[in-house]
């Protein structure tokens, strides 16, 4: 073996790691020394014959662990975007490990013992507000993860941990695997009618990759797949859709449900080892919700009214298509109908939104004019795939961080859109910020470009928003860095960059036609924002089937037992109104990759959660004069440069001179009554 790269700091500029230096055979060393080495510094911290200070304890725990934080970060984002049989079989035999080591930390009573006696003197420390915060996180999640359990309740958990941690990697495993399993070959062409040129030349491409002949229609995460709009043979729309519900629950090796049935049981266990009733209040109880009354009382307000709105939706539709909507014909006819009704055609605006004119002259203009960034890319930094690009990020005071963009589907990047970092921005360790959005756009062939839809293009403004809460994070503790803050919060900040992709002087600037230049035309911009709110119906009660579904898989009282995973979901739907035929569920359960696979469980009302103050934010932004870059500067300041510095809450309270209201976001998806 070559010298371990992950065992020092990387040399390269901003701790970038050294791709060309890294191989598979590193990992499993590293995530063995870097284990060691954390135990090895907790044990320095435990046996210190000083008494606990907050330099001696808290600190030197921030410090800890770098190592382990090198590989992890490298590793977990190969693990979702350039997956192999090696890198999944590491995965699958480090997850116990590593939830065991996690345990062993968090768990080790001499440790639980400094902590909580400086969180009993903590008034008396003399500690500035944001190390005063770190002393009150530490003890926190110290008991929420059962420090104050007997003995044998720890044994326990950590049991439960361990096997966790194994069932979402399978389960993450297996999605992957089931999806490229289940994508759509298409022997005819003719049924790819209404599909743009560039988007067959993709499904050519993919089956090319795949060696197969004609074309292979690869699918999206979520239950909706793009080509459902474009289609105009039924039956293939169905074949699509019918393949998109079915991922997980085909009864084959990549079958999901005794998964989701395992997770959602220990789940429940260990929320009541920890003195919740259910899981789902275990996780509020560290959000800003705070209850999961909240949560009930925000998600029952919507539902009812955006299920009358879907069937609404649908019935319009009916009546033009002339025979029931179904599934698999809603998207198709309802681009129809926008065509003829606000003359909006998306397969006609495509040409208008090519990837690098989007990327340069929308998300990146928009941060430029907001925040003083500039953007230059560089080609001297090895990449982990020859898709990758990397940015230099600078505002007025120099370079702030690098941002790595990788927007291509493949094979092995598992579906959906994502921000993560290779290095945390932190005074204390002296790092700044190394972020990356990863995407999944259908790479076009050899030579043509790469037209989006304007949901692409409203994900890369979304994930940029992810991007920026990182690159501005302004904190001493690693621990606090970027978009380290309540899950039902995160998704705050990248909603309200969404707001900039069809503002006037950003979309005159990007929308412009690939090959002629022309803007995007006055009249369709006046059109699109006619047509804001329509099919608001079934996007909101697609969204609200998906996290009503997640509460009630995190609601279940432990020792409860769910032996059809898919008779629980339709009982689920059926109880909160939301069988809507013409809207499923944007994640069934087998496929729900958020609650199951990531960090979402119980918490995937986040994005409305979070909706509610995006839309109060976009208010006042236009009450202070849109964009303008004492805006930025100000939402920066209080919000973006924070992270979990702070109490979210208290600090949006801070930059908006009051609680969040939802009026706003009702008017915006339709609902206001």
């Amino acid at each position: 073996m070559t010298v371990n790269p992950f065992l020092a700091p990387s040399p390269l500029p901003f701790q970038f790691p050294d791709f060309d230096a890294i191989s598979e055979e590193h990992f499993t060393p590293a995530f063995t020394a870097g284990m060691e080495q954390e135990r090895a510094e907790v044990a320095a911290i435990t046996a210190d014959p000083q008494p606990a200070t907050f330099e001696n304890t808290i600190v030197a725990l921030e410090r800890s662990g770098q190592t382990l934080n090198r590989v992890a970060t490298v590793f977990y984002s190969l693990v979702s975007s350039c997956s192999t049989p090696g890198i999944r079989a590491i995965e699958a035999e480090l997850a116990p490990q590593l939830a065991a080591h996690a345990d062993a930390i968090t768990l080790d009573p001499a440790l639980f013992a400094r902590i909580d006696e400086l969180f009993t003197i903590r008034a008396e420390l003399g500690l500035d507000a944001e190390s005063l915060r770190l002393l009150e996180r530490y003890h926190r999640d110290a008991v929420r993860a059962g420090a104050r359990l007997g003995a044998v309740e720890q044994d326990r958990l950590r049991v439960i941990n361990a096997e966790l941690s194994a069932l979402a990697t399978d389960f993450g495993a297996k999605l992957l695997a089931e999806a490229n399993d289940s994508a759509v070959h298409v022997s005819d062409p003719a049924q790819l009618d209404g599909l743009a040129p560039d988007a067959v030349s993709a499904a050519a491409r993919a089956a090319e990759s795949r060696g197969l002949g004609g074309h292979l229609i690869t699918l999206v995460l979520p239950t909706d797949q793009p080509v459902l709009a474009s289609l105009t043979d039924r039956g293939l729309r169905e074949r699509v859709h019918a393949a998109s519900v079915a991922r997980g629950s085909r009864g084959n090796e990549h079958d999901t449900r005794a998964i989701v049935a395992r997770i959602t049981t220990l789940r429940a266990e260990r929320a009541q080892l920890l003195g919740h009733p259910h899981h789902a209040s275990w996780v509020v109880d560290n959000a800003t919700a705070g209850t999961v009354e909240a949560i009930d009382a925000m998600l029952g307000k919507l539902a009812p009214i955006a299920a009358v709105n879907a069937r609404a939706e649908a019935a319009d539709l009916g009546t033009d298509a002339g025979h029931t909507i179904e599934a698999w014909d809603r998207a198709f006819h309802e681009e129809r109908v926008r065509r003829e009704r606000f003359a909006i055609d998306a397969d006609a605006l495509r040409p208008y939104f090519e990837l690098d004119r989007v990327l340069h002259d929308g998300v990146f203009h928009a941060a430029g004019l907001l925040y003083g960034l500039r953007f230059a890319e560089r080609h001297d930094l090895p990449r982990h795939h020859p898709d990758v690009r990397i940015f230099d990020v600078h505002d007025d005071s120099g370079q702030l961080g690098l941002f790595v963009a990788d927007f291509y589907a493949r094979d092995s990047k598992r579906g959906g859109a994502w921000m993560t970092s290779f290095v945390e921005q932190s005074r204390l360790h002296g790092t700044q910020a190394v972020v990356t959005n990863t995407l999944n756009i259908p790479k076009p062939a050899d030579g043509e470009p790469t037209l989006l839809t304007i949901d692409n293009v409203r994900t890369m403004f979304h994930e940029f928003g992810h991007a920026l809460h990182g690159l501005f994070s302004d904190v001493t503790y690693p621990r606090f860095s970027g978009t380290s803050v309540p899950r039902d919060f995160v998704e705050y900040p990248s909603q309200v960059n969404e707001m900039w992709l069809d503002h006037p002087e950003i979309l005159r600037n990007y929308a412009r036609h690939h090959v002629t230049g022309e803007p995007l035309p006055a009249e369709l911009v006046e059109r699109l924002a006619e047509s804001r709110t329509f099919g608001e119906g079934y996007a909101t009660t697609s969204y609200l089937a998906a996290a009503l579904l997640d509460q009630a898989w995190h609601r279940l009282a432990p020792g409860a037992a769910v032996d059809d995973v898919l008779q629980f979901e339709a009982d689920a739907l059926a109880a909160a109104g939301l069988v809507v035929p013409s809207a499923p569920t944007r994640y069934r359960s087998t496929y729900f990759n958020h609650v199951f696979g990531g960090g979402y469980s119980a918490a995937y009302y986040s994005y409305i959660w979070s909706e509610v103050l995006d839309a109060d934010t976009v208010e006042w932004f236009e009450e202070n004069g849109g964009l303008r870059r004492e805006n930025g500067d100000t939402f920066r300041r209080e919000l973006l440069s924070r992270g979990g510095a702070v109490d979210p809450m208290a600090a949006y309270r801070a930059f908006r001179g009051r609680d969040p209201e939802i009026a706003p976001l009702l008017a915006r998806r339709g609902l206001a009554g």
